[in-house]
């Protein structure tokens, strides 16, 4: 049987979320609180990898089994056997084929950025002491909008077989002394968010243009782009699924 789990984690103290050879990973973490519990080697097939020190508010992985679990009963189990730094939201029975990478319809992630500096969002926010234009910034993410081709934000040496995104939300909105940053799209490449967001950055303190911003994707050059801004501001907010995914025979 195949079961969907849902979670969120902090990720400063992770290697991301795939497994490494000599780091700590998510993926690690849970599949072996998972196995220890079930007594059984469980794998997780995860909707989406996050980097270093990225965090997510809702991610989704599946996995197979071939008992019909308690699945109330192991969310509580797992919570009290996980570190407190990754929470199980639910686990849900799912149709034999389903699989969270490549039924997921969009994913969105926000990055947070402070313009004071604060002690206690130091670790989960970049600071910027500059004033940033955020009007200039919000023209400058409408245009990503008209563009499918991001080879330009992608990290370099990836194996993708496509560099085509199709972005469905991309803007800035301000809560107080924090910039939050949306962007949903239906995939995203390695690095691609903190390379949008460093370009858009660039934007906002003056360094660049609206116009730059077009010349940047049609180049496809990551040189032409703005630095990767740091992992600690980005979150994995929401994977979207069919509602078909969940719904099973019988």
């Amino acid at each position: 049987m195949r079961y969907f789990i849902e979670f969120s984690y902090n990720g400063k103290a992770y290697h991301g979320w795939q497994r490494q050879p000599k780091a700590r990973s998510i993926q690690q973490t849970m599949e072996e609180a998972i196995s220890t519990l079930l007594r059984a080697e469980v794998q997780l097939v995860g909707a989406g990898r996050t980097d270093a020190g990225v965090h997510a508010r809702q991610l989704f992985a599946h996995f197979d089994i071939d008992n019909k679990l308690e699945s109330a009963e192991l969310v509580h189990r797992l919570n009290a056997f996980l570190p407190e730094d990754i929470a199980v939201r639910e686990i849900r029975e799912v149709l034999p084929k389903a699989h969270a990478r490549f039924d997921a319809l969009e994913r969105t992630y926000e990055y947070r950025v402070v313009l004071r500096k604060d002690p206690f969002s130091s670790d989960w926010a970049h600071y910027i002491h500059l004033p940033l234009d955020i009007e200039a910034m919000n023209l400058a993410s409408a245009e990503l909008l008209k563009h499918s081709d991001f080879e330009c934000f992608s990290k370099s040496n990836t194996d993708v077989k496509t560099y085509v995104c199709r972005l469905k939300e991309a803007n800035w909105r301000r809560e107080g002394d924090t910039l939050i940053f949306t962007i949903t799209a239906d995939r995203f490449l390695r690095n691609m968010v903190r390379a949008v967001v460093g370009t858009l950055l660039d934007v906002g303190l003056g360094k660049s243009t609206v116009e730059n911003v077009n010349s940047i994707i049609k180049s496809k050059d990551r040189g032409e782009a703005g630095v990767s801004v740091p992992a600690k501001g980005l979150y994995l907010m929401k994977i979207r699924y069919p509602d078909t995914l969940f719904q099973l025979h019988g």
